[in-house]
């Protein structure tokens, strides 16, 4: 390699353990690296120090690779060693530098297993494997995947990135249900086999391969041939295929289409370019039977890490190149190897490589901690013959779909894990619908579902379990199975499956639910198909479907006939505060009526009794439409008009009411509250094996109170019985049982009362994490929501007849003030605007007694007078207009029939009090109080106005 070179410029010797003789890394590798040093020493003529390159073949063997750096050290006493090429060499090479001080510089192991060697002299100018996990991660998030299966090579470079990869998934809730490992000189046979044993016994259909591009490519080419590249497998590959994406041919990128690469994104920038075309030329004159070889990224980091290295040793000014030995250290790295000694610019060297930064062909170049520092990754799809890119994933920014490089480091930035920020990707098979991931297994065994039995008389509607002893095989019917077996069919694929009965030897459940249920947390079921209640300590072992039932606890009593059989019922109608408030209402609107017809209608007036009667009778008499006095207002026909459509409600609404209680069925439970089955303990009954005995003893039962039952039939002698007799008062049932149970028996006989305590309702149970449970719930709200549960629950179940709920049936159902206070409202706002109206009226026409400026009049005595005029007759209003010819024209009549009766001996009365008033009426009214009179009113006393009546009485008698 000819260098441009100074005459005092000193050389610096770097060894090379590379495979140049069939790696192409090793072969790409060694071409940039003698790029970079013709490129920087040209651009840094001055520079006093030039590398030297000695090349050492390691044929990509460990051994090999190993003594090649010992000898470099020993005999060539280099300052650094570039390379090796892969993980399993450098962990050995990485022992001896450490040794002898001395960085070794590797571009192409990847491993993060390199790291736990925590040397300090050690360099990974590469992207370490570990770094892509999330990345990964976030593809089969985005896509709702729920299980993935590992494939990678067996040896150090595939275990370093399992544990980091299987991390990362089960932090996501990924489940990882088998790990592939397959050999680095498998055969075909080989890999063929391993394939169709997942193929056959695992449903994943998720594969993240991690291995060598020519391993993979012999993977591939197997998948395709036993058909695990068509519609409905997902493959992942990390960098360590994708990287080299481009070095493959032609037959293993169509035995590859469809799958998702992941690498590290390398920004496309002209000094790029323009290397790619200076090297392709170059590599073609100095590799002219390497026609297809393409430039790849293990190419441009060991570019960038050449170009680092002679910064290092030239900030470090190498004057001493020889090697010392130091007494106080260990310098024996094995028995069988001689003493060899340590760099003396190592230490410096060291730090000089790690402080170095520059923008290289790989983006910014940084060491931290002695690995570099990139955190990018782009991801592609391979299509065809070639490759698109679909996204990017960032540390911050999780998958996008358009790079941002402002917003990159950005703290403040959306983590997001959605398909949505990816472009479209074509699957295996060529198609663009995403793949569910699982599919179960075409040559593998059928589920194994667990089904419960109980012993006895069962509730056959959900479940009746028989066993064939001639064919060893469990059949089950019942509404579960139905649905189950509905569910089953709407399915996009088949789905083999066959019973097993939970029972022992002589045909009784061996254990309870619980027991059931962690059955298929050993292993022993795949999924559990029955009446099983989803309750949250289930839920911690399994994972449940969606309940295809109604969820809750409730209890059921038995009911009574509370229809009313008392003298008294005719009251019940209505509440009492209805009652009172009717009551008051009368009186009210027959005070209204009275005050605004006492001055000008004659049936409201007369003695104080005769009026109180009158008005109260007038009021009441509404009620049933038999008043007889006329009202003359207009304000009294507005207000009895309002008044009687109260009253028409009211009485409306109380004969319907009456008419129920006395005639139609009262239902009532007998027990409406939990802590009264407490308090009086009485005995309550619950299905024998429910997890409800739980639930009673959380409410404070003790077992003392508890009684099981098998059947509905038992569950009814059981409340026929009675505490007293040892049966029981109440039972506690799931939804589900109390819709059978209140099927089964009339609802005159039971009812469901509150509270309801809350459950997940009755479910199908599958493994941890097992890719069924959503199918098989979309699959039961496809069946629930159409007519096929009806279909399956009219042939099982009886419809209960009535309602489900004590709301109503252990209501009270007298009519209320609640639902008639706006009538009462209307009809007290129209009376009292009425009184208003009239009284604002009255005064208007008396003001001058209230505006009289005489001080010796009090206002007392004011109100006094008004008194006095409001009780007497308003002789203007034309009810006395009309009726005042006939009083004249009767009075001749009047007086001859008076004589007569004076000259009558004997027949000599006194006036009637009624006469007498109204005589006083009639004199009282001949002092005018309108505004032109001469009289002053003020000065009228009691005593005047007697007199005044005395003189007439006089003179009528005379």
């Amino acid at each position: 390699m000819a260098q441009t070179r100074n005459e005092s410029s000193v050389v610096v010797k770097v060894g090379a353990v590379l495979d140049v003789t069939n790696g192409t890394v090793g072969i790409i590798g060694l071409s940039c690296i003698n790029m970079a040093l013709s490129d920087f020493y040209h651009s840094h003529s001055h520079h006093k120090t030039r590398i030297q390159i000695i090349l050492r073949d390691s044929h990509k063997d460990v051994v090999t690779a190993a003594a090649h750096a010992l000898d470099l050290i020993k005999n060539e006493e280099v300052q650094a060693i570039m390379g090796p090429i892969t993980t399993m060499e450098a962990n050995f090479v990485i022992k001896l530098g450490d040794k002898a001080h001395i960085p070794i510089v590797t571009f192409s192991a990847t491993s993060p297993s390199l790291a736990s060697l925590q040397s300090p002299y050690f360099f990974q100018i590469s992207q370490i494997d570990s770094a892509q996990v999330k990345a990964i991660t976030s593809i089969v998030l985005a896509f709702g995947w729920k299980q993935v299966v590992p494939i990678y090579i067996d040896n150090s470079f595939g275990e370093g990135l399992v544990p980091y990869l299987t991390n990362a998934l089960q932090q996501a809730n990924i489940q990882i249900p088998y790990l592939s490992a397959i050999s680095l000189s498998a055969t075909d046979d080989a890999i063929t086999q391993e394939l169709y044993k997942i193929m056959t016994t695992i449903p994943t259909r998720v594969f993240i391969v991690h291995m060598t591009p020519n391993l993979g490519s012999k993977l591939f080419a197997m998948a395709k041939k036993i058909g695990m590249m068509g519609q409905g497998y997902v493959w992942i590959v990390t960098d360590s295929i994708a990287n080299l994406f481009n070095s493959l041919n032609f037959n293993v990128w169509e035995s590859m289409e469809g799958v998702i690469g992941v690498r590290t994104y390398i920004p496309r920038t002209k000094m790029l370019d323009d290397f790619r075309v200076r090297w392709k030329r170059k590599f073609i004159r100095d590799n002219p039977t390497l026609v297809d070889m393409n430039l790849s990224i293990f190419g441009i980091w060991a570019y960038d890490a050449t170009i680092a290295l002679a910064m290092a040793i030239e900030n470090v000014g190498i004057g001493n190149t020889k090697f010392g030995y130091n007494n106080t250290s260990n310098n024996y790295y094995m028995p069988n190897f001689e003493k060899f000694a340590i760099s003396q610019n190592g230490e410096k060297l060291r730090e000089a490589l790690s402080n170095t930064s520059f923008n290289g062909l790989s983006g910014d170049f940084s060491v931290v901690d002695g690995k570099l520092q990139a955190s990018i990754f782009e991801i592609i799809n391979v299509i065809g013959n070639g490759e698109k890119r679909v996204g990017y994933w960032t540390p911050n920014k999780g998958l996008t779909r358009k790079l941002d490089t402002k917003g990159l480091m950005s703290n403040n930035s959306t983590y997001s894990s959605s398909k949505d920020d990816l472009g479209s990707i074509i699957w295996p098979g060529d198609v663009y619908s995403i793949p569910k991931g699982w599919e179960i297994p075409t040559i593998g065994k059928k589920l194994k579902i667990g089904v419960p039995i109980k012993s006895g008389d069962n509730y056959i509607g959900f479940l009746r379990v028989t066993y064939d002893n001639s064919t060893n095989k469990t059949d089950a019917t019942g509404f579960s199975i139905d649905v189950f077996k509905a569910v089953v069919d709407v399915l996009p694929y088949a789905l083999p499956y066959e019973f097993f009965q939970f029972a022992k030897p002589n045909g009784e459940m061996a254990g309870n639910y619980n027991d059931l249920i962690a059955q298929i947390y050993y292993g022993k079921y795949d999924a559990v198909v029955g009446d099983v209640t989803i309750t949250a300590n289930r839920s911690n072992y399994v994972d449940f479907t969606m309940p295809y039932t109604e969820s809750g606890v409730s209890m059921v009593v038995s009911t009574k006939d509370n229809r009313r059989k008392n003298a008294w019922a005719f009251l019940k109608p209505l509440s009492w505060g209805l009652w009172v408030t009717s009551a008051c209402s009368f009186v009210f609107i027959g005070f209204v009526v009275w005050i605004l017809e006492h001055r000008i209608n004659n049936n409201f007036r007369g003695p104080p009794s005769h009026q109180i009667g009158t008005s109260l009778w007038f009021s009441f008499s509404t009620m049933v439409y038999a008043h007889r006095e006329k009202v003359v207002s207009n304000l009294s026909r507005f207000v009895v008009v309002v008044w009687i459509f109260v009253v028409l409600i009211l009485v409306q609404s109380y004969t319907a009411s009456l008419t129920s209680l006395l005639t139609v069925e009262q239902l009532r439970p007998t027990i409406t509250d939990v802590n009264q089955l407490l308090k009086n303990k009485m005995n309550v009954g619950y299905i024998k094996g429910s997890f409800v005995y739980g639930v009673l003893k959380d409410l404070g039962f003790p077992d003392s109170q508890l009684i099981t039952y098998q059947s509905p039939e038992e569950c009814h002698e059981l409340f026929l019985k009675g505490s007293v007799n040892g049966g029981i008062d109440a039972a506690f049932f799931e939804i589900a049982y109390i819709k059978h149970f209140l099927g089964t028996y009339s609802c005159s006989k039971y009812v469901m009362v509150e509270p309801r305590y809350k459950t997940g309702g009755l479910g199908f149970a599958f493994p941890k994490g097992s890719p069924l449970v959503a199918d098989i719930s979309r699959a039961i709200l496809n069946v629930t929501q159409g007519g096929k549960m009806r279909t399956i629950e009219n042939a099982w179940f009886k419809e209960p007849s009535c309602l489900l709920s004590n709301s109503e049936m252990s209501s009270n159902n007298n009519l209320g003030l609640e639902s008639f206070w706006g009538l009462f409202l209307i009809a007290g706002i129209a009376s009292l605007l009425a009184l208003l109206i009239f009284v604002v009226t009255f005064l208007y026409q008396h003001k001058h007694i209230l505006l009289n400026n005489d001080p010796s009049t009090s206002i007392w005595q004011r109100v006094c007078i008004l008194v006095r005029i409001f009780d007497q007759r308003d002789l203007d209003c034309h009810t006395f207009k009309k009726s005042e010819n006939k009083i004249q024209s009767s009075n001749t009549h009047h007086n001859n029939d008076l004589g007569a009766i004076e000259t009558s001996p004997g027949t000599h009365c006194p006036p009637s009090p009624s006469s007498q008033t109204e005589s006083n009426v009639s004199v009282y009214d001949d002092f005018s109080f309108s505004p032109n009179t001469e009289i002053d009113v003020v000065q009228i006393t009691n005593q005047e106005v007697d007199l005044v009546n005395n003189r007439e009485i006089n003179s009528r008698a005379t």
